[in-house]
């Protein structure tokens, strides 16, 4: 017990010589989370707020045109304008503004518009009744939609049918109160108007999730695990240089000269290790939960598991301070491991989903990404924070960052052995 203790206060010791290597440990990853979740959240806040610039031209002035104007203006989502400078609106003056960019879209609804789709379905439905009554179809004025050409053609498709919804429910409005007209005439007994109710069906959002009480995501939850499991790999560059800086000055080898064995050199050096890592973690979840808010951004929820939350602590950093003994044992140098082992971290977090969502990676990269330690890590997290998931559920991924931390310290005790053979 008293080499282990040893062991540990020496780490201890050249971890605290390094000022500039602690501060770079704890608030570099510290600056990052808070830097990227709050440009994540003001960007979904600006795109949420933002108005859509529209200009709107309804001559009709009946129950189509008032329909489509009041549905416009509760979306909450355009800014309407309905004249220029004071001048009222024409069709030509609103096609040559949306034209020039100012505005995104125009709406021109022309007039009559209601007029004659009743003229049309009541000449429908006195044709039902009397036969030998040949109605005249009147063609019905256009609604135009004018579009910036740089709008994309999901939103064109978007305005598009929300507009022909209302049309779609407008008619069939009419069609019922023009029956209700024609039977009136055709029998003595009055019946009364047909009013179809329009909440029939609802539409219920939700993100997907296997537990009623499930947290919702936003960008808190993603970044302080996300830049969480960044910080705790990148201890590598610190481990590795400590391994290599022993082997350099001899203290490696004073230390194979006293009776400790091999491994339990580095059983010492994973445990102060593993203390800074989970450390890290403990900083970036306080971070969550305290400073967060006060910057306006959402509060972290950590979920019921603190045992799941534990449990993919120790196995993300098990896996980084695997990783970075076998590049510490292996590199020749500091120069060598400090390069490779930044610069493979950089690239297992892009591919992992650390700097960019994978969901919204191309499909192969989405396949590549499953390598990627930090992604197993992050996927971990993701059912802890998002999914409120319990410790079964993240067996799988501490699973691999225990499997992978394991493989690496074999090929660093194998490395060793066979060297000093």
């Amino acid at each position: 017990m008293r080499k282990f203790l040893s062991i540990i206060y020496k780490d201890y010791l050249f971890l605290t010589r390094d000022i500039a290597g602690l501060i770079f440990m704890f608030f570099m990853p510290i600056a990052l989370v808070v830097l990227m979740a709050y440009l994540q959240d003001s960007t979904y806040n600006s795109v949420n707020e933002s108005k859509i610039p529209l200009l709107l031209l309804n001559q009709d002035n009946d129950s189509l045109g008032c329909a489509i104007e009041k549905s416009v203006q509760q979306t909450g989502i355009f800014s309407i304008t309905t004249e220029l400078n004071g001048e009222p609106l024409t069709p030509d003056a609103l096609q040559a503004n949306v034209a020039e960019g100012n505005y995104l879209i125009g709406i021109v609804i022309p007039a009559e518009t209601t007029k004659k789709i009743r003229r049309n379905i009541r000449g429908s439905v006195i044709h039902t009744f009397n036969p030998d009554f040949e109605p005249k179809q009147l063609e019905p004025n256009k609604i135009s939609i004018f579009i910036d050409p740089t709008a994309k053609e999901s939103f064109k498709t978007a305005i598009t049918s929300s507009i022909n919804e209302y049309a779609a429910r407008l008619q069939t409005q009419i069609v019922m109160n023009e029956v209700v007209a024609a039977v009136n005439q055709q029998f003595p007994l009055n019946i009364g108007n047909f009013d179809i109710p329009t909440d029939i069906i609802k539409i219920d959002e939700q993100y997907a999730r296997s537990n009623p009480s499930a947290i919702m995501p936003n960008s808190v939850q993603h970044n302080v695990p996300a830049w969480g499991l960044f910080a705790v790999f990148f201890i590598v560059i610190s481990l590795a240089n400590n391994i290599i800086k022993e082997r350099d000055d001899g203290s490696y080898l004073r230390i194979k000269t006293m009776p400790c064995p091999t491994w339990l050199y580095f059983v010492g050096k994973i445990s102060i290790y593993l203390i800074i890592c989970l450390l890290q973690m403990a900083i970036m979840i306080l971070m969550g939960i305290f400073v967060m808010p006060l910057l306006g951004l959402p509060q972290l929820e950590l979920g019921h598991s603190i045992g799941a939350l534990l449990l993919m602590s120790v196995s993300a950093a098990m896996a980084a301070i695997g990783y970075g003994t076998a590049i510490g044992t292996i590199s020749t140098n500091s120069q060598q491991a400090s390069i490779f082992g930044s610069v493979s971290v950089v690239i297992l977090s892009a591919i992992g989903g650390i700097w960019i969502p994978t969901i919204i990676m191309p499909h192969a990269m989405q396949i590549i990404s499953h390598i990627s330690p930090l992604n197993w890590g992050l996927s971990g997290f993701y059912d802890i924070f998002v999914r409120d998931s319990g410790i079964a559920l993240v067996l799988p991924e501490s699973a691999l960052l225990l499997a992978f931390g394991g493989v690496c310290l074999a090929i660093t005790l194998i490395y060793n052995r066979q060297k000093c053979n």
